[in-house]
């Protein structure tokens, strides 16, 4: 069970493990970039932050640079700050009690998150692992709680971001209870595309393989490929190597 589990473990974090272990040394803070404000304005949560939040999480900032395979941060782990991806991707995830990897959402730049262990204090709820060279803007969380603490009313803006992730989990919840796979996968590819609710104007092609889109799914692989090639046939979409056009 252990050798079994510790494969699938290995396959969730598609890495390059080094000889110790999947786990990876601390990389060195890097500074963050003067132009970022702009690309990070992309996101509608940002976008809509005050002035005076945004600044903030500039100025305490720093940039984390991953290796494909690499964890940002493991469940269970100390909540070390708010997150903001700006290159690469993340997929967020865990094993589920059969030592079978699932997988929770994919992350593409300028989508935050690490919010939920930034106000409660508890650990880290899932892994968060590479997929390509990818760089992550950190906010430490002790910086930011002593900020938000002096200036209260911001706490709101915290609290809208975590809204936006509940209100996706809860249609996610119903879609599960309600909709055949076909109908849900369209929803997902859908919600991918509009990055989790964080982008107004969404995305036409999705670069996402089918054994990723599986385990979002919790279906087997071949359940998928099946689904994706009805939505093809219905119009819905077009499979294309790697990657999956949106039509309607």
């Amino acid at each position: 069970m252990r050798a079994r589990a510790a494969c699938c473990l290995s396959k969730f974090r598609q890495s390059r493990p080094a000889a110790a272990g999947w786990r990876h040394p601390m990389p060195h803070p890097e500074p963050v970039p003067a132009a970022l404000r702009l690309a990070l304005a992309s996101d509608d949560w940002f976008a809509t932050c005050p002035t005076a939040l945004q600044d903030v999480l500039l100025q305490l900032g720093h940039m984390r640079s991953l290796a494909h395979g690499q964890s940002l941060f493991s469940r269970g782990g100390l909540a070390d700050g708010l997150c903001c991806l700006t290159a690469g991707g993340l997929h967020i995830g865990a094993l589920n009690a059969d030592g079978e990897p699932a997988e929770l959402a994919y992350l593409e730049p300028y989508q935050w998150f690490g919010e939920i262990a930034l106000i409660d204090g508890l650990p880290r709820t899932h892994d968060a692992v590479a997929e390509g060279d990818t760089q992550v803007l950190v906010v430490p969380r002790d910086a930011l709680v002593d900020w938000l603490d002096r200036h209260p009313a911001l706490w709101r803006e915290l609290a809208r971001l975590a809204c936006r992730k509940l209100r996706v989990a809860f249609a996610v919840l119903e879609e599960l209870a309600m909709l055949p796979l076909e109908e849900r996968l369209q929803r997902r590819l859908r919600l991918l595309a509009k990055g989790y609710g964080s982008r107004e104007a969404p995305r036409h092609r999705i670069r996402l393989g089918q054994e990723v889109l599986a385990r979002m799914m919790g279906v087997s692989r071949q359940s998928v490929n099946k689904a994706l090639k009805a939505l093809e046939t219905r119009g819905v979409l077009r499979l294309h190597y790697g990657e999956i056009e949106l039509l309607d």
